[in-house]
Formats: C-alpha cells, sequence, structure tokens
C-alpha cells in the first residue's frame, strides 16, 4: 500500500528524495532550493512524498497558483469585443489554482515514480493527496481551490492510460500548447555542421542574422556579474513579460541569482552587450543530456536592428551541439521562428477540473479562448 506526506519547505525532504530523480533537475532539491528563495509572489510550493513500505517511491511538486486578472491577459484593448470576453472568462477562473507540475517551465516536471508502480495505484494516490492538501490550503488560507490542473504530458505519457479514473472524478484532457523541442543530429559536431545542413533559404538567414549581430559581445555571466547585473537583467526580462499575451505570474528581481547560487554550472546567463551595456541576456538550465532553455529578456530597441531574439535561439542551438547535449528543449510560445531553427512542435495535453460544475463542463473550450492563437506555418529549415 503507498501512503503519502505533504512537506511545505524543501528543509523537510526526506534524504532519499534526490537520489530518486537524478534523471530530473526541476525536481532535485537545489532548484527547489533556489525556487523557494525567489518565487513568483502568487506562487506557493508543496512537496509530496508518496511512500511504500516506508520506501520513497514517488514524489510530487505541487503549486498554488493566485490568479487575478491583471496576472491572466496582457495589453487589454477595451475596444476589442474578443477582448472583453477573455476579460469576462478570466474573471470567471480567477482565484487559486491547484497545479500538479511547476507552471515555470515547459513539460513535465512535477511527478515521478518508480516505474514498478501501477498506473493506477498513482494515479488513486496522487488524488488522495490532492484532497488533503486542498483542505491545507483551505485552513491556511480561507480559500477554497477553483481550478485544479495536471499539466504537460506528451501523448506517450503512461498518465493517458489512467484516463478512466480522471473521466471517475470529472477530470477532463484538454489540449496544450506544444513543446517546441530540437533534436541534435548524431552528424552536427560543431555549428558549422548545423549550418551545412540548412537548406540554402536558411542558410542565408543564419549569415544574415550573425552579419547584424557582430558589433555583440556575447558572455556568460558570473555568478558575481548576475548579481551586479540584477536590476538590468529584470529590466530586460520585463521587457518581454510585459508584452506576452498571457502571463500566470512575474519573476521576482533576484530569481536568476539564486539559480547560479544553487545550481552552479548546471545553469548558464548569457549577456549580450553592445558598447559595453547589456541589451539582452538568455538562460540555460543543463539537465542530464537535454538542454532546457529557460527565460530571456532584451531591449526592444536592438531586437530588429540586431536580431536579438534570433541570434539568442541559434546561440542555444550553438551550445547544445557543442556541448553533446541530445537535444535543445525550445518550449511553447514562439512556434513559428523557433521552428525556422530546426524545433518541432511535440504535441502535449493538460488534465483539468473547475470546481464550478457548469464551467467545468465547458472547460475544453475556454482553455481554448484562453490559450494564444496556434496558428502557425511549421517551416522546414534543413535540405531534404
Amino acid at each position: 500500500m503507498i501512503d503519502f506526506k505533504i512537506y511545505s519547505s524543501v528543509a523537510e525532504l526526506p534524504k532519499s528524495w534526490d537520489p530518486l530523480v537524478g534523471h530530473d533537475i526541476f525536481l532535485q532539491q537545489g532548484y527547489l532550493k533556489a525556487l523557494e528563495k525567489a518565487s513568483p509572489s502568487n506562487i506557493t510550493w508543496y512537496y509530496i512524498g508518496f511512500f511504500e513500505n516506508e520506501m520513497l517511491v514517488g514524489v510530487g511538486i505541487f503549486q498554488r497558483v493566485q490568479l487575478y486578472l491583471e496576472d491572466i491577459f496582457r495589453n487589454p484593448d477595451d475596444h476589442c469585443l474578443e477582448q472583453r470576453f477573455k476579460n469576462l472568462v478570466s474573471k470567471i477562473l480567477k482565484g487559486n489554482v491547484l497545479v500538479v507540475g511547476n507552471l515555470m517551465h515547459t513539460g513535465q516536471h512535477g511527478l515521478y515514480f518508480k516505474q514498478e508502480i501501477p498506473g493506477r495505484n498513482k494515479v488513486e494516490i496522487i488524488l488522495k493527496a490532492l484532497s488533503s492538501l486542498e483542505k491545507i490550503i483551505k485552513k491556511e488560507s480561507g480559500k477554497m481551490i477553483r481550478l485544479l490542473l495536471f499539466k504537460d504530458y506528451f501523448e506517450d505519457d503512461g498518465i493517458h492510460s489512467q484516463s478512466e479514473i480522471f473521466e471517475q472524478h470529472s477530470i477532463y484532457k484538454v489540449t496544450a500548447q506544444p513543446n517546441m523541442i530540437m533534436s541534435v543530429q548524431s552528424n552536427w559536431h560543431s555549428m558549422e555542421d548545423y549550418v551545412g545542413s540548412l537548406n540554402k533559404k536558411y542558410r542565408r538567414r543564419y549569415k544574415t542574422s550573425i552579419k547584424k549581430s557582430q558589433g555583440i559581445v556575447r558572455r556568460e555571466l558570473t555568478l558575481e556579474e548576475i548579481e551586479l547585473h540584477c536590476k538590468e537583467l529584470y529590466q530586460l526580462y520585463k521587457n518581454v513579460c510585459d508584452n506576452a499575451k498571457i502571463n500566470t505570474f512575474i519573476l521576482p528581481e533576484g530569481h536568476l541569482y539564486h539559480l547560479k547560487l544553487q545550481l552552479g554550472e548546471r545553469f548558464k546567463v548569457m549577456g549580450y552587450f553592445l558598447d559595453e551595456t547589456l541589451i539582452g541576456f538568455y538562460t540555460l538550465i543543463l539537465n542530464g543530456d537535454i538542454l532546457e532553455t529557460y527565460f530571456l529578456g532584451y531591449d526592444s530597441a536592438h531586437q530588429y536592428e540586431n536580431q536579438l531574439y534570433l541570434n539568442m535561439l541559434y546561440d542555444m542551438a550553438k551550445f547544445g551541439i557543442e556541448h553533446s547535449f541530445s537535444s535543445i528543449v525550445y518550449a511553447r510560445t514562439a512556434m513559428e521562428i523557433k521552428s525556422s531553427v530546426g524545433a518541432k512542435a511535440i504535441p502535449m495535453s493538460m488534465y483539468m477540473k473547475h470546481t464550478n460544475g457548469f464551467l467545468n463542463a465547458l472547460l475544453n473550450q475556454i482553455f481554448k479562448l484562453m490559450n494564444p492563437s496556434t496558428e502557425w506555418e511549421e517551416r522546414h529549415p534543413f535540405q531534404q
């Protein structure tokens, strides 16, 4: 029989936690410690250990997310009927959301069990743990959970085999935006190999972007430099964040510093300098043989002239190739430009439940509305 224990601090986690999740940095205590120090103000973290005969056999990362109207939709247009309807929907959905997983990063980085644990047992004990956690949150905050979200599962994830249990609890599967992932080809040993595999159109595009960024100095920032440029990095991040169609959280100013402090060489902050002024940055998390792209920022005044964003995507690919990663996770959003550098859209799904029965029945349609438009043209940059 599987039992569980709920923790509210990384310091409380059992010693067997990290050895169990060595394959995924997003489940490990270093990453979680950093987020405890510098997490968005509307996110509260909980950790659940699943035990069989007092042995840790599974872990879960859960987030209570407090959503408000200004957090959900950005850049409202009061003259747009669609925007007004979106605002109405966000008013209905605002409140406490309980997330199974990590809202701050694309992908399934919220649950892990030993393979020998049957799928049905996993889902049933997770649902029991969620019920207990909801009661704890109600006692702590006086607030009810309005929406339950299991986030980001690839179509081959074993959780889908337990769809019958989800349906019994009125938890419905909804389509999420895809994860953009580029597989590093076995014959790519340098950026020259990558460029050589591009067709003529995209080889020209690559050369043009590099030419436009010739005046920019790229360098990795040390922990001390991240602290020194903390306010600049935050403003560059906010430049991008504030222009997003949807945001469910805002990073605090010290987020990058605390990640570097905890993760060391497994976390990279790459700065772009023009005339010794920081005009952009991107971040990487080294997750085993998978390179995970993280948050970025740039000065909009230099974005078009220097093709900052496109150059960042190429530089991420370069790092992944030269350091022998198997794949590069570009995450969701900006799917067309990411496909132009070679990333493929990998479908993902979520499971959701609203406490309002009527809204729960309409959840799939509401979620589609809340997502940015996914109409985009896939690019094919490589030679056939």
